[in-house]
């Protein structure tokens, strides 16, 4: 029970996240539960079982408010459920010992990405009317689906952003579209799992925990939403991912992660942390200060943009 309880706020906290960046729920639910002690097949698969609910649930909100561009889906979905059913019956083959550090590694970088894109990068203006190419979502789809399964999350911090960079899709119908093709990803990958492990391999319980807690999360997401800028919150969750699997690797790779010069590296961690969560608070107050004229051309556009997205989960 204790432990259903620990799952279940964890359900709640990679909700918070997802619901108020659009993007890591996968990533941050599958750190936490590494922490709480579960293999990473077993957490990438209590993971993407949970997420055939929220994905559904949140496609389904896209689609009543027009956020979904459904091209875009049927071009992406497809090869992006191959990727995630490749990738799970991957991670299903490879010992613990062996998935621990590739996790780890993989939500590293994520959380390196995380971190970097909000607390420096901002949103590329639209190009209407021009329709994303084929020869970039099937590529596109393979990588997000197979890193989505290998490395517990990983379709909207890799999916989103490339669509975003490419300039074709408004950011509102980018994120409905990744979150809604995200259903088809999160099946596959499911089914992955249930060929690799089998069923014992996969714990329901644990997967409803995470649903109810992210059933329960959103409404306080929305809350955070209007009262935290994404830019700070990005920061932070980014960082917090990046320190929790350098522990991980750093465990796995050196032989007394206990060490002076183990020490020094969470140090640097930190404290490229703390630098920058500071540069996103001191520029989202100075972007605040300025007066709508005055304001830097991307800075406006950035601001509404997100607040303008939908604060379902993307990934």
């Amino acid at each position: 029970m204790h432990t259903l309880v620990l799952v279940a706020l964890v359900g709640l906290a990679a909700q918070l996240v997802d619901g108020s960046l659009g993007m890591a729920y996968g990533v941050t639910s599958t750190t936490l539960l590494l922490v709480v002690g579960t293999t990473p097949a077993a957490a990438s698969a209590t993971v993407h079982l949970a997420e055939i609910g929220t994905t559904l649930a949140s496609g389904a909100a896209h689609w009543r408010l027009g956020n979904v561009d459904w091209p875009v889906v049927r071009r992406i979905a497809l090869p992006g459920a191959v990727g995630a059913f490749a990738g799970a019956t991957v991670l299903s083959r490879v010992s613990t010992e062996a998935a621990a550090p590739v996790m780890a590694g993989i939500l590293l970088a994520l959380g390196c990405y995380v971190l970097v894109r909000f607390t420096f990068r901002s949103l590329p203006r639209p190009r209407s009317g021009a329709p994303v190419r084929r020869r970039l979502l099937v590529p596109l789809g393979l990588v997000g689906g197979f890193l989505d399964a290998t490395g517990g999350g990983g379709w909207g911090p890799v999916g989103t952003p490339a669509l975003l960079a490419s300039g074709r899709t408004e950011p509102r119908k980018v994120i409905g579209s990744i979150d809604t093709s995200e259903f088809i990803v999160a099946v596959a990958a499911s089914a992955g799992f249930l060929v690799g492990l089998g069923s014992s391999g996969i714990n329901p319980l644990w997967a409803g925990g995470l649903l109810i807690g992210g059933v329960a999360a959103a409404p306080v997401a929305a809350w955070i939403v209007r009262r935290v800028p994404a830019r700070v919150l990005g920061s932070a969750v980014g960082g917090f991912i990046v320190l929790t699997n350098a522990h991980t690797l750093l465990g796995a790779v050196w032989a007394d992660p206990d060490t002076a010069a183990a020490a020094g590296v969470y140090a640097g961690v930190v404290l490229a942390w703390a630098a920058a969560l500071a540069w996103s608070v001191r520029a989202y107050l100075a972007e605040r200060a300025l007066p709508p004229a005055a304001a830097p051309t991307s800075a406006p556009r950035v601001e509404a943009a997100e607040r303008d997205l939908p604060r379902s989960a993307a990934g």
